[in-house]
């Protein structure tokens, strides 16, 4: 215990000066209010650190409600994609369906008209070959006439064919 020494408070002893300038300095620092001032810079540092703290959880916050509100967009965005397909397949399927409805009256009013042509076809081509049955039986009678004219000679049968061929024709 250096402290009850009586040699240490001698004012030749340089301890005791060293001890005296230690203590006035201390003295002067807090007179001086330096540790008010090392308590405001520290005070001032952590409420800006503080104050920094509640930036980064607010614009935390901030970014979470952005990301549920991305999220919730998301499964919008799917849900509608997912509605447009199936009423994409929906409209597919009765597109196809009416196509194949159009197609099938289509072949239909074809086969009838293919039809009626062939009618038509048919009874034109009776008709000719009447025309051509008559012409080919005037042109047998006249001949036969003529023979007959020129020989006067009658035959029964022959004037039999030659009345039923005009009934026959028409």
């Amino acid at each position: 215990m250096e402290f009850f020494n009586p040699h240490l408070y001698d004012l030749s002893n340089p301890e005791l000066w060293v001890a005296i300038g230690l203590i006035l300095f201390f003295v002067i620092v807090v007179v001086a209010g330096v540790p008010k001032l090392i308590a405001g810079v520290l005070d001032g540092k952590a409420a800006k650190i503080q104050s920094e703290l509640d930036e980064a959880a607010r614009l935390r916050a901030e970014a979470e409600a952005l990301l549920a509100q991305i999220r919730l967009e998301k499964a919008e965005a799917e849900a509608q994609a997912a509605d447009m397909l199936a009423a994409a397949e929906a409209d597919a399927r009765l597109m196809e369906v009416e196509a194949k409805a159009r197609l099938e009256e289509t072949l239909a009013r074809r086969q009838a008209l293919a039809e009626r042509r062939i009618a038509q076809a048919e009874v034109q081509a009776v008709a000719e070959v009447k025309t051509a049955a008559a012409d080919l039986a005037a042109r047998a009678a006249e001949q036969i006439l003529a023979a007959r004219l020129a020989g006067q000679k009658t035959d029964p049968l022959l004037d039999a064919a030659i009345g039923q061929i005009g009934s026959r024709l028409n």
